[in-house]
């Protein structure tokens, strides 16, 4: 017999809907009935792709008698952290603070009817083991202390939402900003940065694509060799890695070594769009052809896999298959030497590291690149080019292979916030690599949200087929708004810059903090909840708050609203303090600072539409960070805003702004190239009109 949660969209909420344990989804009903029984409520929260939530929900929530138990006990929530990341966000730190201890999936906390926190844990086993309590022993002894223990439970309530606040930036902006901030936060990653294996610290190593972006920035601008080796020790290492699918492309969401050998097999969609963007940058700024090929396959990977009907993605993969962690994508010696003959074996073994002991868990072999196949191919007496062609006849039959097997679930939800950096990374991927095709699946994503996702002048945060609903969060506006800047630099539609106003609109109106600064994580007719976050640090996923800092600061300079960039740099000064204390944590706070101190500049290419393409095509060849070049020359519908001139009869011209201040419009490609790499502003040549007044 179902409970309640065979009514939900989400992937990870409709698995649990045939569990004996009486599941609510998160909502008014669940918490009357908390609060007209006295019970106390049981949380769990998790995600389809998680590995130790399928371990305990087959342990605990699918036996009879545990589920007895919890239903005696316990009003029963069920909480999909990817669909309700305010949730996660306050009780993974109610958590924290309650035990001393990170958090993480699954998450399991016991709550007053009223929705305050006074136990937790993550998993916990069936019976004791790994030194923790089981869980048969625990729900007795939780619903006792909620009964007898209420006047001290009120007093850590009390003690809690106090210091649940206290974590929140201050309430004065900063009247000074921390202009050494990137400098530091350089430094700090330097000193973290592992120069054998790369990225940063030790087991278990995550992308931190955050980061690493903010070293290719520094790398670039003050041709800083140590920030430059951060950048491609890790990328090299990364893609050599298990991570990464040496066979179907795309990025796990970490490694559990520091090797980057063995995954955590689930891969999500928020990983790879960033990951796209970086590896795209590094081989735009150091012609690396290895890095290319890994963006491409994460492209490959996203369109084989994870792209819906209409054009929008799903959310990720599973860890498991078959009840097993890995077992999808490792394989046995003996059958990739059966698959690929033994010819093939002879040179794919040692750069596949076959011929070493097992890696994965002592019986089987997780791809990784163990030699580099040119040293390989030298070894072996065989022409390069020939060691290319036969380890691509061995990568297609044994991916085919795979592919006959029991495949990992698929969490075909459809996240707004996290198809805003799937577009983002293709759309930026596109310009760095001048691949059109993916600007076309950055357009077709986009699309797909305007369709389904944007209703009513609102953004709704997730989609299960045609059913899209919840109220939209910080990340899901600031995300999009960020993904139609790059978008706009791709392929200029007059829509797409109407839909990133309005979307800015709507933060302003509904998340911004006007008196202290910054955007709530929620918006201001959002469900009422125990406390309400304004965050600042990076995760798995960038800032809200940075990433809308960034994007306001340069739509208000390319639309001249001066509404967007001061609220974009009272972010900055809400939350200088914390960048001038531990400024590595807050990356992409960093680049929103880099650009409150030097404003982004848009070059504004128009008039001949063969000429502008040639133009930005040539341009985009070379990162500059702190450029960003849009063609206008195919909008007939152009804004105002956009008009800086008039538009050449022939050819092209070029106005490099900042808001609405423009140099002279430049109208050959060698000169505008030399102003963007500091050379002077030449004279306006004759027979072209120089900006509008008041543009320059």
């Amino acid at each position: 017999m179902a409970n309640r949660l065979a009514g939900e969209t989400s992937p990870y909420l409709l698995q649990h809907a045939a569990n004996p344990v009486d599941w609510h989804p998160w909502d008014e009903a669940a918490l009357t009935l908390a609060r007209e029984e006295n019970r106390p409520i049981l949380l769990s929260v998790g995600y389809s792709a998680c590995h130790w939530c399928h371990v305990m929900a087959h342990e605990s929530f699918e036996d009879p008698a545990v589920a007895a138990l919890m239903n005696e006990l316990f009003v029963n929530i069920k909480v999909d952290r990817e669909e309700r990341p305010d949730l996660d966000q306050i009780y993974q730190t109610a958590h924290a603070l309650l035990t001393q201890r990170s958090g993480g999936w699954p998450l399991t906390m016991f709550l007053t009817p009223a929705g305050e926190p006074f136990f937790g844990g993550t998993y916990f086993p069936r019976e004791s083991r790994f030194g923790l309590p089981g869980f048969v022993e625990l729900l007795p002894k939780i619903a006792s202390a909620y009964r007898e223990r209420g006047a001290e439970i009120a007093v850590q309530n009390a003690r809690l939402v106090e210091a649940l606040q206290s974590l929140e930036p201050g309430a004065q902006p900063a009247d000074t900003l921390p202009g050494d901030a990137p400098a530091a936060a350089l430094s700090e990653l330097k000193e973290r940065f592992d120069p054998d294996w790369g990225g940063f610290g030790a087991a278990p190593k995550f992308p931190h694509a955050t980061e690493l972006a903010l070293c290719l920035r520094a790398a670039v601008r003050t041709r800083d060799a140590a920030a430059h080796a951060v950048v491609e020790i890790t990328l090299s290492r990364m893609a050599d890695g298990g991570i990464h699918d040496q066979l179907g492309g795309g990025f796990c969401r970490y490694s559990v070594d520091a090797f980057w050998a063995i995954p955590h097999f689930e891969k999500m969609l928020y990983d790879n769009g960033p990951l796209l963007a970086l590896y795209a940058d590094f081989a735009r700024a150091t012609g690396a052809p290895r890095h290319a090929e890994v963006a491409r396959g994460i492209v490959t990977w996203m369109e084989r896999e994870m792209r819906a009907p209409d054009g929008a993605f799903y959310s990720s993969l599973d860890a498991d298959s078959e009840h097993e962690e890995g077992k999808f994508y490792v394989f046995q010696r003996d059958e990739v030497r059966t698959l690929v003959g033994d010819a093939d074996y002879a040179l794919v073994a040692p750069h596949w590291g076959l011929d070493r002991a097992a890696n994965f868990e002592g019986h089987a072999w997780h791809l990784v690149v163990a030699r580099p196949l040119p040293e390989v191919a030298a070894e072996q007496g065989i022409p390069e080019a020939d060691a290319r062609a036969r380890r691509a006849r061995a990568k297609a039959v044994l991916f085919a292979a795979r592919a006959k097997r029991i495949r990992p679930g698929r969490d075909d939800k459809i996240l707004t916030s996290w198809n805003a950096l799937a577009i983002a990374g293709l759309a930026r991927a596109a310009r760095a690599l001048d691949e059109p095709s993916f600007a076309e699946l950055a357009e077709a994503a986009a699309g797909a949200l305007r369709a389904t996702a944007w209703r009513d002048g609102r953004l709704l945060a997730t989609r299960k087929d045609d059913h899209a609903h919840l109220n939209a969060y910080l990340d899901d506006y600031a995300f999009l708004l960020w993904a139609l800047l790059e978008l706009m630099q791709t392929r200029f539609r007059a829509g797409d810059f109407a839909w990133a106003c309005g979307i800015a609109d709507v933060l302003l109106a509904q998340f911004e903090d006007r008196d202290a600064g910054g955007f709530w994580f929620t918006s201001h007719d959002h469900e009422r909840l125990i406390h309400r976050t304004k965050p600042g640090h990076d995760n798995a996923t960038p800032s809200g708050n940075a990433v809308a800092a960034r994007a306001l600061i340069a739509l208000g300079h390319l639309a001249t609203e001066p509404r967007y960039v001061e609220a974009g740099e009272r972010v900055v000064r809400l939350f200088a303090p914390a960048l001038a204390r531990a400024p590595a944590g807050f990356a992409t706070l960093v680049g929103a600072l880099e650009d409150t101190l030097t404003p982004p500049g848009w070059v504004v290419l128009d008039g001949d539409r063969a000429t502008c393409a040639a133009w930005q095509r040539t341009l985009e060849r070379t990162l500059r960070p702190a450029v960003r070049v849009i063609d206008v020359s195919g909008a007939a519908d152009l804004p105002a805003a956009l008009v800086k001139g008039a538009r050449p009869v022939q050819g092209a011209v070029a106005w490099v702004c900042a808001g609405a201040h423009c140099l002279p419009p430049i109208a050959d490609l060698e000169s505008l190239v030399g102003v963007l790499d500091g050379a002077p502003v030449p004279p306006t040549p004759p027979g072209v009109i120089a900006a509008a007044p008041g543009m320059r």
